[in-house]
This record gives C-alpha cells, structure tokens and sequence, in this order.
C-alpha cells in the first residue's frame, strides 16, 4: 500500500474527503518526526511505539573493491508493535 491508498482508505474508513485525509495523515507523520529528532517517543497503546536510536560509527568495506570505508555514526528511527497489533497478524 502507497501513501495514495493509505489517504483513500483513511477518506472511506472515516468518511471525510481525501484532502483532509491527506491533510491528517501529513500531520501525524510531521509530528512523529518532530518528536523523535528531539530524542522523545510516540507511544500508541496497543498499535506500537515509534522511538530513535543512536548507531555508532563502524568500519565497513566496499564489496566491489574490498576497500575499508568509514561509515558515520547516525540516529535511525525504531518502531516497536504492540501487543494488540501482534494479536490481529496472528
């Protein structure tokens, strides 16, 4: 599923237009994001959490030429299920 069919299926499921669908949809995603670069976390309760951890710079090699490039530490986003999101996939 695309983000186009996400905003649809949002619009129907609760039967307001694809522009304010759109519009939601863009304010959550900007709002998780905003809060994870300020080290927080987003906790749905039964959904998931959405949190950032840090990644320490490593060594790594070019698989081409065998090289050694140093690749930088980083901050990457996590994203835990909860419990009732596990129950519905099993």
């Amino acid at each position: 599923m695309n983000k186009q069919q996400l905003i649809e299926a949002i619009a129907n499921e609760v039967d307001v237009t694809k522009a304010t669908a759109a519009g939601c949809l863009d304010a959550f995603i900007n709002t998780v994001t905003k809060v994870l670069k300020k080290k927080g976390e987003v906790r749905l309760v039964g959904f998931g959490t959405f949190t950032s951890a840090k990644r320490k710079a490593t060594t790594g090699r070019n698989p081409q030429t065998g090289a050694a490039i140093k690749i930088p530490a980083s901050v990457q986003p996590k994203f835990k299920p909860g419990k009732a999101l596990k129950d519905a996939l099993n």
